[in-house]
């Protein structure tokens, strides 16, 4: 395992600084029914933000990922490749070896505080899954959450974890002071999909029970509809329900993203497809035949149609860059805790 060969971008090549040194690691494996069959990599990071490449499709420039590998086992998953920086496997790998950077908080409390820091928006889960299941063992965004409130440094939320709604607290009292963006990832509704693709996650419909509690609680919450997978879940019946599901869980907005396959992600999916739906495998090849993502016009059909069952029902889609302000102004006293606070994603 060539923890060396870990940089401080989890979206580099492994040719930079390494993030932590070989004795800096301690495996350990919890016995426990939730976590049987998983490896935990406990690691001392050298640095905990990291700064998107330019090249990125992404609407943000830094990120903060406490840990490396996800037991949701999403078969799409984009950030598979990581492990192989690491020698560990992409497939069953990647579902089971999760590396946890355990000084994550202090770490971030320390870079937050250096003068080189201008205080930009910082983004968490949009590598891997930071409310996934090893967050209930380690609490390490309560921490991590604590440490940008304390700065009141702008963040950003993506989770199909219902977890999160253990922090609702710190999350509201984050938003009193500086601008906070919760989105949950629900792509479909299909529970017959969802145990095939996303076997480890919550059920589509936990995470919209995190959506609706969250708004009950006053905090405006988005829904990332992602992946839309096609031949599988781009059915106007499907995407007609889950929109009508998503409306119904009191979402601020739903945003559209077909799936991609990036090399390390897309071998395990097309080995998945293979074995379960043999019949596409074809349809597949020619629709990625041009990369990792699929052609422009079947991103616009999807899309418009998605949108236009948003409007249908009332909700639209996330507008892109920075949340939205929380209607905190500077120097300005915190509301009262009965007043609700908006949050919205990216």
């Amino acid at each position: 395992m060539r923890w060396e060969n870990l940089t401080d971008s989890d979206h580099a090549r492994a040719d930079g600084p390494a993030l932590f040194g070989a004795d800096a690691v301690t495996t350990r494996t919890v016995d426990t029914p939730e976590f049987r069959g998983i490896t935990f990599h406990e690691v001392r990071a050298r640095s905990i933000l990291n700064r998107v490449p330019g090249a990125s499709r992404m609407p943000f420039e830094w990120t903060v990922n406490p840990y490396r590998g996800c037991s949701h086992a999403c078969v799409y998953c984009f950030a598979r490749k990581t492990h192989s920086y690491l020698d560990l496997d992409t497939g069953l790998g990647f579902d089971s070896q999760i590396v946890v950077k355990v000084n994550a908080p202090e770490l971030l409390r320390r870079q937050l505080a250096s003068r080189r820091w201008q205080g930009e928006h910082v983004a968490m889960g949009t590598n891997v899954d930071c409310y996934q299941r090893a967050e209930g063992r380690y609490r390490l965004m309560p921490g991590i959450i604590e440490a940008l409130t304390e700065r009141a440094n702008p963040f950003s939320i993506l989770t199909k974890g219902t977890l999160i709604l253990r922090d609702l607290d710190l999350l509201t009292r984050a938003a009193r002071v500086t601008d906070v963006g919760i989105s949950v990832s629900v792509g479909f509704t299909d529970t017959d999909l969802w145990r095939t693709v996303e076997p480890g996650t919550p059920a589509p419909e936990r995470r919209l029970d995190v959506v609706r509690t969250l708004t009950e609680h006053g905090i405006g919450c988005g829904v990332l509809m992602a992946p839309v997978i096609p031949f599988l879940g781009d059915e106007p019946a499907q995407l007609r329900a889950t929109v009508r599901a998503i409306a119904a869980a009191g979402a601020t907005s739903v945003t559209p993203l077909v799936l991609h396959l990036r090399p390390g992600a897309r071998e395990w999916f097309m080995a998945w497809l293979g074995q379960h739906h043999p019949h596409l495998v074809r349809r597949y090849e020619r629709l990625y035949a041009e990369g990792a993502y699929a052609p422009k016009w079947y991103q616009r059909r999807i899309t418009g149609q998605v949108h236009a069952l948003a409007q249908e029902y009332g909700i639209g889609p996330a507008r892109p860059g920075m949340p939205r302000r929380t209607g905190r102004t500077e120097h300005a006293d915190p509301p009262p805790a009965e007043e609700p606070v908006q949050l919205s994603f990216l």
